[in-house]
């Protein structure tokens, strides 16, 4: 039981709008929480009744921290901030670093192009969003693609092209490229797409219906068939994606619990129209209740995301009133936080808490397929304990060149990704894979020895008896024990299911058989630091066949490099001239001309 002395503590306590840190005995942090007046927020922890989880952590305070701020969404942002950058276990933890994608149209282009987008929206051009997930923005595209044939090509396919490419030949696009089409009719295509985009279908279908009968009065039946198409097309997509003849921007928040665990379902409905929902699965401490769970997903959500005008929710969160307050500032414009629904309203919140536990149903189920495969893996292994962290390495390269080494971490509920991490390996004789296990094996374990990452109970490696003892020499070299060795070997005939698994202790292999839970989990694992590894691998390889080696010399600029490269029509003309060729090219001297041309040679032999 702590001795701290919450009266003095709340002397020094303002009634300003702010942030407190509850810290434990051992400086680390507890709980992270805003207020509107932080001495009464603070005083309502010593002074009524508290459910188990609050008792358990209030026992545990030795010290309370406040920082000031000046309105409540400062006290938004810095408590994410905050629990986001420290986790504090008795705090609602959010996995959602994810940015949300967008349909991006560049109306600055005299032709204007339609694309998938993520980031900051700060250039030119339009912006439709956001979508739950990438899956549904490249939906929509696909479907524009049928209904207004713009063109989604990028501006350097473009720009090169001499003649339609198979988009306008299976008429996906129109081909403003080669001048197939008049700016006005592209202007056309590119207006109906916004008002689809917008949620204004109906005023696109009657649009649609005018001129096709304009075309049947022209006798031009083959662009009528076209209209007439696309306005069933249009039907057919708003039967499935309309929500309400308001329209507006709405987000559906409904929170459900089952087993400890508890899913938030968003639904994303914008000018009126479902672009999809989104499931998350977020750390709640026990005893968490709907209203708290509610606010901290609320706090942590929309702090770097746009907010709508209107929320709706299936239960009023904690703090609702400062909460809106705070929202409110961060959008610039006032949002409304809404549990009390009826009539249609109220069936969207259904079905939002509809989904939330269908997702939670199944969650559940596949965890608790999970714990068996755990508990299976322990016997098999003769573990004391289920293991609690396990992590697996793998290295991957082509032709020893550009070697990369993953590492992917497992708990007990699962695959931990922002625990991942990725070692460029360097220095040692191409292709030479104890060498790179050596080398990403010293820098991740000094980490832990460090005590910047927990030691785990179990260390998997794709590799057989002599990996596994070059791994242990390592270990032994860093001055780590406790840590459980397997290596994954395939068998005889390197068929699925046939793995044998190497302890550290030697002896004959474990064989589990095709069947065995335990063998099912260690090759997930094995597999997810298989791909991780590929991953890395190539994107660091195409990283550095997009590097040209013109980068790479002194003296030759961005404007030198375009000059060259026009003048030979690219880098493997270039690389055929001569060094007086090379001179030739305005501000190449004859002495850069000669270090250019000797440099892309040197690369030619490497290659």
């Amino acid at each position: 039981m702590s001795s701290f002395d919450h009266r003095t503590a709340l002397t020094q306590i303002p009634t300003d709008p702010g942030v407190y840190r509850m810290l434990d005995e051992a400086g680390s942090l507890l709980y992270v929480g805003k207020a509107k007046n932080l001495k009464r927020r603070v005083s309502s922890y010593f002074g009524r009744a508290l459910n188990r989880r609050l008792q358990v952590m209030v026992a545990q305070i030795a010290d309370i921290q406040v920082t000031v701020t000046r309105t409540e969404g400062e006290a938004l942002l810095l408590e994410s901030d905050l629990i986001k950058t420290y986790r504090p276990r008795f705090n609602v933890l959010l996995r959602d670093d994810k940015s949300y994608p967008f349909i991006y149209l560049s109306t600055q282009d005299a032709f204007p192009r339609l694309s998938f987008y993520r980031g900051p929206r700060k250039g030119p051009g339009r912006y439709f969003g956001p979508y739950p997930s990438a899956w549904a923005v490249r939906e929509t595209l696909q479907l524009l693609q049928k209904l207004f044939p713009v063109r989604q090509c990028r501006d350097s396919f473009y720009r090169s092209r001499t003649r339609a490419c198979l988009q306008h030949q299976i008429k996906r696009c129109t081909g403003p490229c080669v001048g197939l089409v008049r700016a006005e009719d592209y202007a056309i295509d590119v207006e109906d797409s916004i008002k689809f985009l917008e949620g204004r279908t109906d005023e696109v279908i009657a649009e649609l219906g005018q001129r096709m009968e304009q075309a049947a009065s022209a006798l031009e039946f083959e662009r009528a068939a076209t209209l007439r198409d696309q306005i069933a097309t249009l039907q057919r997509i708003q039967q499935r994606q309309y929500v309400t003849a308001e329209g507006g921007d709405v987000d559906i928040v409904a929170a459900v619990e089952e087993a400890g665990t508890v899913c938030v379902q968003v639904f994303f409905i914008r000018a009126g129209r479902n672009l999809g929902n989104k499931a998350f699965f977020p750390q709640v401490p026990d005893d968490a209740d709907q209203a708290a769970v509610l606010s901290a997903f609320l706090t942590q959500f929309y702090v770097d995301k746009e907010i709508p005008p209107e929320v709706l929710l299936n239960a009023e969160p904690d703090e609702a009133e400062f909460l809106t307050a705070a929202l409110s500032e961060r959008a610039g414009r006032r949002v409304s936080l809404k549990h009390r629904l009826r009539a249609e309203r109220a069936r969207w919140v259904e079905m939002a808490v509809n989904n939330a536990v269908l997702a939670l149903k199944t969650r559940l189920s596949s965890r608790a397929g999970y714990a068996r495969r755990l508990e299976a893996l322990r016997d098999l292994l003769g573990l004391d304990d289920l293991p609690r962290r396990m992590e697996c390495f793998d290295i991957s390269h082509t032709r020893g060149e550009l070697t990369v080494a993953s590492c992917v971490v497992f708990d007990d509920q699962g695959a931990r990704k922002s625990d991942y991490r990725r070692f460029n390996i360097e220095g040692i004789t191409p292709g030479d894979d104890y060498a790179a296990m050596e080398q990403a094996l010293q820098r991740r374990y000094r980490r832990v020895l460090a005590g910047e990452v927990p030691l785990p109970d179990l260390l998997l490696i794709d590799g057989g008896k002599g990996q596994l003892g070059a791994v242990a020499a390592v270990l032994d070299d860093l001055g780590i024990d406790g840590l459980r060795l397997v290596g994954v070997s395939k068998g005889p005939d390197r068929k699925a299911g046939a793995e044998q698994l190497w302890l550290a202790e030697g002896g004959t292999p474990i064989i589990a058989g095709a069947d065995s839970p335990a063998l099912h989990l260690v090759q997930q694992i094995r597999d997810e630091a298989h791909r991780f590894a590929i991953t890395g691998h190539r994107q660091r390889r195409d990283k550095a066949r997009k590097t040209s080696t013109l980068e790479e010399i002194p003296g030759v600029g961005p404007k030198r490099r375009q000059n060259l490269l026009r003048a030979f029509g690219g880098l493997r003309g270039l690389a055929r001239a001569a060094p007086d060729d090379i001179a030739r090219v305005d501000g190449i001297s004859q002495a850069l001309a000669r270090q250019i041309h000797d440099a892309l040679h040197a690369e030619r032999e490497r290659a």
